[in-house]
């Protein structure tokens, strides 16, 4: 059997202490670094809804661009039409 004093002691504490480190080192290194991976896709996220939303908005923009260029160019077509005098009806 073991004869505790107070060197075998601080050993088998010290001992007890590094076996501790080793098995859980693994689980508090993954964990941190699933914390930062999970922030990484939070951000990630977060930018891919804001430019969702931005595409939706340009492309709102462009269909208005587009209606007004055809508003526009019937405009003009009916003008030159009028100015050449071959209204067609």
């Amino acid at each position: 059997m073991i004869k505790l004093n107070s060197t075998n002691s601080i050993l088998i504490v010290l001992g007890l202490l590094a076996l501790a480190l080793i098995l859980y080192f693994p689980k508090i290194y993954f964990t941190n670094n699933i914390y930062y991976v999970s922030k990484d896709i939070n951000k990630l996220y977060a930018h891919y809804i804001s430019l969702k939303e931005e595409n939706k908005f340009l492309a709102q923009q462009l269909e208005d661009m587009k209606f007004k260029n055809q508003i526009e160019d019937s405009l003009i077509i009916y003008s030159i039409e009028e100015a050449n005098g071959t209204n067609i009806k």
